[in-house]
């Protein structure tokens, strides 16, 4: 037997006024054929996952298509359009399939689909046809949307945020594909869909309240006739009707189980609505509070989070920092600019440098400082352990490293670099440890990394296109009425 794979990965901020484009697929990951396996096989990834699972039940993981790029703006129209041609192309190509494994990110958004992933899935499956099943995975940020759930026969969430268990559902979806080309279950999933944005700040899977969550979608998974459970925080930074929560649940040969226990879920969910509202700390507080810590502590800057879309250039914290004379301190801020001047400088020039902000101004005012340049580095570094969303291959661009009169050192990018490796800071001679604050652009996805040398955590409000305060937003399209937008806890 053989099995495709496909995989298109996005995730669509679209506060970001940039639209991604294909050049930005093609700078992070654009495969076809023959490409996709050997590049994946040894990955921490869904797509390694399928690989694996598929070889361990003696079927053949055929790669078909697989795209990906850096979370951010909306995907540009034609850029879309040319990825789904090519999918479908590569689909074309590949007759005598008994099965798809497809990894869709779930909350990708292009100009001409709100829905991405809802509409590629479904094109997938007019072209794949009814009669063959097609089962994936989605991140548990996924806007998951009826058309998705349509579209397939069986979708498995992330279980783990950060993100470090994607291989593991990865395995898990290629098992049940396995089992159904057997013919020993016939998967039926439903999805619920309860009005509630859960707030980015309390959606740590070891946290509440979503541990509590993943303890309810456990036990759901052990009971008779239960093949799986998921369920989704959503993606705020997505403004489409999609927008939102959810829980997913796959029975065996019972649609009607699967609905019932999908809405259970969903209920449970929604009326402990109330524990889902963001908890906002300030610049100062929190450094307050790092520095009344014992080192390294980690500053988590909500407002520019990587990960979710924004332009790693935010200078907000930097600012305070220096402001407040803090020295032992670190942040990584993209300007390529400012990393030109400081390379042309050469190490121990002292110069002054205006870093950051260069985008736009909704994340802070460039930081004007006057600094030593410490080194210069190539930006490529791998990751071999499992972290957030899987990749084992980094590029921040040209860097520097350089120190501000405060003590404040500033690792300045050419490219966005999402804080989920280490080797970030050790890849250029930077011992975490060395500093009594860290500075990560992220919310939850950095404590996958950083827990090895950072007791503690503050998340920490500050403005941007990623803001943690959902009020801040100004929303057009998304689903009325809302919780916690028109709806109290209470009503």
């Amino acid at each position: 037997m053989r099995v495709g794979v496909i995989s298109l990965l996005h995730e669509s901020n679209t506060f970001v006024a940039a639209p991604t484009t294909l050049d930005n697929f093609r700078r992070d990951m654009l495969l076809v054929g023959d490409e996709i396996i050997p590049r994946y096989e040894a990955a921490h990834h869904e797509v390694a996952g399928f690989i694996a699972g598929l070889r361990q039940a003696a079927i053949e993981p055929v790669g078909i298509f697989a795209a990906r790029a850096l979370p951010s703006g909306v995907i540009a129209a034609d850029a879309f359009d040319e990825l789904v041609r090519c999918m479908l192309e590569q689909l074309d190509q590949h007759d005598q399939l008994d099965g798809l494994l497809i990894a869709p990110h779930g909350a990708t958004v292009a100009a001409n689909h709100p829905d991405a992933d809802g509409y590629w899935m479904q094109a997938v499956r007019d072209a794949f046809g009814r009669d063959k099943p097609i089962m994936g995975t989605l991140d548990p940020h996924a806007n998951l949307s009826p058309q998705m759930v349509a579209a397939t026969d069986a979708l498995f969430s992330y279980r783990t945020n950060p993100h470090v268990d994607q291989a593991e559902r990865g395995r898990e979806a290629a098992e049940m594909m396995a089992r159904t080309l057997r013919g020993e279950i016939r998967p039926r999933q439903a999805a619920a869909y309860p009005p509630l944005a859960i707030n980015i700040e309390r959606q740590c899977s070891s946290e509440f309240p979503c541990q509590q969550y993943a303890e309810w979608v456990t036990e759901v998974r052990s009971r008779p006739g239960i093949l799986g459970a998921s369920f989704f925080y959503g993606f705020p930074y997505a403004d489409v009707a999609e927008m939102g929560s959810a829980m997913l649940c796959i029975a065996d040969d019972n649609a009607d189980l699967a609905t019932s226990t999908a809405h259970e879920l969903a209920e449970r969910m929604w009326n402990d609505r109330a524990s889902t509202l963001g908890s906002f700390c300030s610049i100062d507080s929190a450094i307050d509070q790092a520095l009344a810590c014992a080192g390294p502590v980690c500053l988590l800057d909500m407002g520019d989070n990587v990960g979710a879309g924004s332009p790693a250039d935010g200078t907000c914290i930097a600012q305070r920092l220096v402001d407040r004379q803090i020295p032992r301190a670190f942040v990584a801020i993209c300007d390529p600019a400012a990393v030109a001047i400081a390379t042309k400088s050469g190490v121990g020039a002292v110069l002054p440098l205006s870093i950051g902000a260069w985008q736009d101004r909704l994340h802070g005012e460039p930081l004007q400082v006057t600094c030593e340049v410490i080194s210069v580095h190539a930006g490529r570094f791998a990751e071999e352990e499992p972290r957030h969303g899987g990749k084992t291959e980094f590029d921040m661009g040209a860097t520097a490293i350089v120190r501000t009169q405060s003590g404040l050192t500033v690792q300045i990018t050419s490219e966005r670099t999402a804080p989920w490796s280490l080797r970030q800071l050790t890849h250029c001679n930077l011992a975490p440890t060395d500093f009594q604050i860290l500075v990560a652009k992220g919310v939850n996805a950095p404590l996958a990394a950083y827990a090895s040398v950072c007791p503690y955590f503050f998340r920490v409000d500050t403005p941007g296109v990623t803001t943690a305060n959902l009020d801040r937003l100004q929303y057009a399209h998304r689903r009325v009425p809302m919780y916690p937008f028109e709806i109290t806890a209470g009503k």
